[in-house]
């Protein structure tokens, strides 16, 4: 089967190309990095020539004063003069609604392209899109990436781009991959709430995780704990940085000498994995129901992981045990799930070895490309 990944978000489409070749399948990736991340692409639209110094300031201001990024224009025109290499792919996936992260008309018509020279086409709900976002405007689940926004509407602008998803461009573009996709898989259950009933929705396919490629090393405790914190500009206040923030001021605070904290800022992947590798823990995100990429890896490595780990999440997979911390937006909580961990290093060895044995069960990335071919087969 010839397969076309288009967009990655946190190397899910990575991780499933390894599996899927790894079952003769032949597989293609074109995208533009996602940014800092800077992940693998066979085809690469990245806007280079935006990016450069020279043009880069004339971007910003334009940007300032029109909201236009004309890295945006040439990640579509990128995309537009590899199209003659994008066809007769029997599945073409879409990592999300705006894949090439272009203008939302440009993006139609590309797509559009797409699906005229390919045959079946899918979208995965990993991220934010119309659906999703609609869903979390109703306020229908008790925590999401919206709720800073609910408390605190001078957060506006730092959603901008989450709203975008709301205008009549994107929804256009929405109503077309909608109409012309024969299903829509979810990779967590973040996604699967907001698609609950919805007669496009396949299900639920968990994150394919090459643990193969991720070393497990058994935490050692006995010269401290050391925490690690990534942070993002683009998510931080949809992720609740600021809760974990003011966490390690207080747990700094109340164990000094113990505990090292290491924070990573805009770091690309390879460096923030580096940095990460000397960590116990982890500390992710506040708002969500299940694990994102991110946390999956750092819990194949071993890694205690603060992150998504609701009862859904639990009884979904039938655990008894933790296999990561569920995090919520409240310091005092936070405050008291990592002193236990520092005053009971055992716990760490534990979950450790249960996060470990959870990622090989349900998120081995050869038995998710399994369920990807089959649910493409049947649909």
């Amino acid at each position: 089967m010839r397969i076309l990944l288009v967009g990655e978000y946190s190397r899910l489409h990575n991780s499933l190309k390894e599996g899927l070749i790894s079952l003769q399948h032949e597989v293609t990736i074109v995208s533009s990095g996602d940014g800092f991340k800077n992940y693998p692409s066979d085809y690469s639209i990245d806007a280079k020539w935006s990016k450069k110094p020279a043009l880069n300031i004339f971007r910003q201001l334009i940007y300032r004063f029109f909201r236009y990024d004309f890295a945006a224009l040439e990640r579509g025109l990128r995309f537009f003069f590899l199209l003659p290499k994008f066809k007769d792919f029997d599945v073409v996936q879409l990592i999300n609604e705006a894949p090439v992260k272009t203008n939302p008309a440009l993006e139609l018509y590309l797509l559009k392209r797409i699906k005229k020279q390919n045959h079946k086409l899918y979208l995965l709900s990993c991220g934010t899109s119309y659906l999703n976002l609609t869903f979390l405007m109703a306020r229908k689940p008790l925590k999401s990436i919206l709720t800073p926004y609910f408390e605190d509407k001078s957060l506006h602008s730092k959603y901008r781009y989450i709203f975008d998803y709301l205008t009549k461009g994107h929804i256009r573009l929405h109503d077309f991959i909608y109409e012309n996709c024969q299903g829509i898989i979810a990779s967590d259950f973040d996604y699967v709430l907001p698609l609950q009933g919805d007669k496009k929705f396949i299900g639920l396919i968990p994150n394919p995780v090459n643990w193969t490629k991720l070393g497990y090393k058994k935490p050692e405790t006995n010269t401290g704990i050391v925490i690690f914190l990534g942070i993002n500009q683009w998510n931080y206040h949809q992720k609740g940085i600021r809760y974990f923030e003011e966490a390690l001021q207080l747990i700094k605070a109340k164990y000094p000498g113990k505990v090292t904290v290491i924070i990573a800022q805009n770091t690309p992947y390879n460096d923030y994995i580096e940095m990460y590798d000397k960590a116990h823990i982890l500390l992710d995100q506040v708002y969500a129901y299940d694990q994102g990429y991110n946390a999956l890896e750092a819990m194949a490595k071993g890694k205690v992981v603060f992150t998504g780990a609701e009862k859904e999440f639990s009884e979904y997979y039938k655990l008894t045990e933790k296999v990561a911390i569920n995090a919520i937006p409240d310091v005092a909580y936070l405050v008291k799930e990592l002193s236990f961990l520092i005053e009971n290093p055992e716990e760490i060895s534990a979950i450790s070895t249960r996060a470990r044995a959870f990622i090989e069960k349900e998120h081995d990335y050869v038995k998710i490309a399994e369920k990807y071919i089959e649910a493409w087969n049947a649909n």
